[in-house]
């Protein structure tokens, strides 16, 4: 092999790996676990812009601290809108029971990512 050809496997193994590295860093819509105890269990959520959290539901009320500002549009499974919510950052909001069968999926539309820690009940007094 010339020594132009090993620079060149060299830049061509070093790109796609680059490459590589960008799509693994790819931030994510996801729940991060914090703790879990017989009363609460408390997750990390960020709600990238764009990619809303799957449909789900809430059998237990829950208190929330925004992390970050930010707009949190409340969808159902048909895609309408049922709740818009305007967080801001240090402040606490409470969230209730969601009704039977019902489940929702958190948009973010904004540019920002949207942080929040929740800690949800798992016994509803």
């Amino acid at each position: 092999m010339t020594h132009k050809t090993l620079i060149a496997c060299a830049l061509s193994f070093a790109a796609g790996a680059g490459l590589v590295l960008a799509q693994q860093q790819q931030p994510t819509t996801r729940r991060e676990p914090q703790f879990e105890n017989d009363h609460m269990k408390v997750w990390k959520s960020i709600i990238m812009p764009r990619q809303p959290l799957t449909q789900h539901r809430h059998d237990h009320g829950r208190a929330l601290i925004a992390l970050t500002d930010g707009v949190l549009k409340v969808v159902d499974p048909n895609g309408k809108v049922t709740t818009t919510y305007h967080w801001e950052k240090g402040k606490a909001y409470w969230l209730g029971v969601d009704p039977p069968g019902e489940t929702h999926a958190d948009v973010n539309e904004t540019d920002k990512p949207i942080e929040v820690i929740v800690v949800e009940l798992k016994k509803d007094r």
